[in-house]
């Protein structure tokens, strides 16, 4: 079922003329607060404040970890292959996959966003310019989060042998 609609709603009163957004996510591991940068990507920037929003990623997982690589989440399913019930187009801009950018992920189709997004753990410049960058890690703390993240322990298909859970996320004004 598309959550479009509740997405679109909740995301009516954001204005990125006058304020600033940060999404906050409480992990098992610890927050991570990751602050959106709207004149690089507004639709990204919207479609995550709104599916915050909502509660969407609330009790979602962490389900594909890549050590020197990234992190990934926002899968309904825990597989990597599920999604809010919509797409959002690709907004490629000059932002460098660095160490603790949020960029959204996507099938081979640019166009095919729709809830799945990873935080750099490295330099990854092969991915820019290919995928949406969005926002990055506010602080230090947040990126040792991250780092921690991408220290567990997988599987061969890169799943956490142990679920590390994103119990809230939260939308703050900064």
């Amino acid at each position: 079922m598309s959550k479009q609609a509740e997405v679109k709603a909740a995301v009516e009163d954001v204005d990125f003329d006058n304020k600033n957004y940060q999404i906050q996510l409480e992990t098992t591991k610890g927050t991570i607060k990751l602050n959106l940068l709207p004149a690089k990507a507004p639709g990204h920037c919207k479609n995550m404040i709104g599916l915050s929003k909502i509660g969407y990623y609330d009790g979602l997982i962490f389900h594909r970890v890549i050590s020197g690589f990234m992190i990934q989440g926002g899968c309904p399913k825990g597989s990597g292959m599920g999604d809010p019930g919509y797409k959002i187009d690709a907004e490629f801009n000059d932002m460098q996959h660095k160490p603790g950018v949020l960029s959204m992920a996507r099938s081979s189709d640019p166009n095919s966003a729709g809830s799945q997004f990873f935080v750099c753990l490295e330099d990854c410049d092969f991915l820019n310019g290919q995928y949406t960058a969005f926002g990055e890690t506010a602080d230090d703390a947040s990126l040792e989060v991250v780092k921690s993240i991408g220290g567990v322990a997988t599987s061969s298909d890169d799943r956490p042998k142990e679920d590390v859970v994103i119990s809230k996320a939260t939308v703050v004004e900064i």
